[in-house]
């Protein structure tokens, strides 16, 4: 069964909870490396969720203005 793709801000609970619980620190130094491992994966998709957000910003402002320079003349 294929996982759904998580949104940007499901990404951002679970790196809250993991964030949350590291705080406390109740946990072992095996469980705080495992947190920590998973906090680098969910930043990096985060990281790459907003780049992909960035340029597809980019693209429609560029077209935006050329949508609206093409207007005026």
């Amino acid at each position: 069964m294929a996982r759904k793709k998580e949104s940007y801000e499901e990404l951002m609970e679970k790196l809250d909870s993991i964030i949350k619980e590291m705080e406390k620190g109740e946990v072992s130094l095996e469980k705080s490396m495992k947190n920590y491992e998973e906090g680098i994966k969910i930043s990096n998709k985060m990281n790459m969720m907003l780049k992909e957000a960035e340029g597809k910003i980019k693209i429609l402002t560029e077209n935006g203005e050329k949508d609206y320079l093409d207007v005026d003349e």
